[in-house]
């Protein structure tokens, strides 16, 4: 069944908004459970469709799945049957990926179908697959990929690019591989440091954690346990910007704070202001929002990059913020060709943008939004949607809303909470 947002803009928020488990480091962290035999039990993770996806394919590969609440998980992989996963729930899913790397330790064995995932541009597996061969494995591919090894062995193995999933899917292989591996040019998001320590509490041996250089002594088995989820920095992101454009006093707990630093320091060019308390984050109401200009006057830029520069999950976000700041500024896509191809939705909502090409685009403010009626591309687009639709003067409808609960748990419930006018209906 499909359901829309219809959402009244223009409406200040209040309140306290207590951020979700970070979706991407539950589903490598799910995936981590296929290591070993015994229960594996996860706290703080976000009920969402991307979630739940992973879910299916660790019971189809013969995990036992547990919910002990809404976001505890308890899992235990002592009689997998299968090592070929489900080729439908991997097109829903881009982290279908991460099954590779344990898959590979635990079985020498996995058949990978092609993954799906948001449709915002090319997004390689060759270097999972570099990874995987230098371990030892080999790899066909005839509409999926079979990779198999006898034994892994550890390695020097420079990554071609920073990626974060092919980071974490040969840090899960590495962990029971023989002897030493270290990965070099490694990723560095939380969500990789949330991976690499549940992995360490299992009684793996990584060191570099946070660095691009992880060290990795291979064990002969892993343990069970319990571990938490951390909060998800990119939905605190998009709660600032939220409460930024629409002069709302937000409150939002349970931040760690080293992972806002490029954020906080990116908004602060959109003249956005929050206030830290420990680890409680507060987003001030009524802030009058001017773009800081580089040195000279002149135009300054919000660019992504791997960790720790401003994430590639936050450049829409961004662009919508903008749209409501006074001056001018450019924001600089580097990471995906498709992702910037939202903005003419904002533009029929009466943004001022000038897309310059797949990567930058030109954003002066502030404009007066209108609703508007639209479809959401993806999870974080979509977010971004919504975000300006709560900005803008009368009634916005956003369809295809699969896609913001994909990365969202339950955010239209959770924005109701602090005064939010959204509703969900079915089409």
């Amino acid at each position: 069944m499909s359901e829309r947002f219809v959402i009244e803009g223009g409406h200040a928020l209040s309140g306290t908004i207590v951020p979700a488990g970070n979706k991407n480091a539950a589903l490598p962290v799910l995936a981590a459970s296929l290591l070993t035999d015994e229960e594996v039990v996860l706290d703080n993770v976000p009920d969402i469709l991307d979630v739940r996806v992973m879910l299916a394919l660790l019971e189809h590969l013969g995990v036992s799945v547990r919910h002990e609440g809404p976001n505890t998980v308890c899992l235990t992989a002592a009689n997998m049957k299968d090592v070929s996963l489900d080729q439908d729930l991997c097109r829903r899913l881009r982290a279908s990926l991460l099954l590779a790397g344990p898959l590979l330790a635990r079985c020498g064995d996995v058949e990978l179908p092609l993954p799906g995932g948001d449709f915002i541009g090319r997004r390689r597996v060759d270097t999972h697959l570099l990874g995987f061969r230098a371990l030892g494995a080999e790899v066909t591919f005839n509409r999926s990929y079979r990779i198999t090894a006898s034994a892994l062995k550890g390695q020097e193995i420079f990554l071609d690019e920073a990626s974060v999933t092919a980071t974490e899917n040969i840090l899960m292989a590495a962990v029971l591989a023989e002897g030493e591996t270290v990965i070099l040019n490694a990723a560095g998001e939380p969500h990789v440091q949330d991976l690499a320590r549940v992995l360490v509490g299992m009684g793996a041996s990584i060191e570099g954690i946070g660095t691009n250089r992880l060290i990795i002594q291979g064990v002969d088995r892993l343990h069970g346990g319990r571990f938490a989820i951390g909060p998800d920095h990119i939905e605190v992101a998009s709660f600032i910007g939220l409460g930024a454009i629409t002069g709302s006093d937000l409150t939002i707990p349970g931040v760690r704070a080293d992972d806002m630093r490029m954020i906080n320091h990116a908004f602060s060019r959109l003249g956005i202001e929050v206030e830290m308390d420990g680890d409680t984050l507060r987003v001030p109401p009524n802030q009058s929002l001017q773009i800081v200009a580089d040195e000279g006057e002149a135009i300054p830029k919000i660019d992504d990059g791997v960790w720790p520069a401003f994430p590639a999950d936050l450049t829409s976000i961004a662009v919508a913020v903008a749209t409501q700041v006074h001056g001018t500024i450019m924001i600089f896509e580097k990471m995906f060709e498709n992702r910037l191809f939202f903005v003419d939705k904002l533009v029929a909502m009466g943004a001022r943008i000038v897309l310059c090409d797949p990567h930058r685009a030109v954003i002066s403010g502030p404009a007066t939004l209108y609703g508007e009626r639209f479809e959401s591309p993806d999870i974080r687009a979509g977010m971004a949607l919504l975000i300006a639709s709560l900005a803008a003067e009368g009634q916005s409808v956003i369809g295809n809303i699969r896609q913001i609960d994909r990365g969202y748990q339950r955010i239209d419930e959770r924005l109701q909470a602090v005064g939010a006018q959204i509703e969900r209906l079915d089409d």
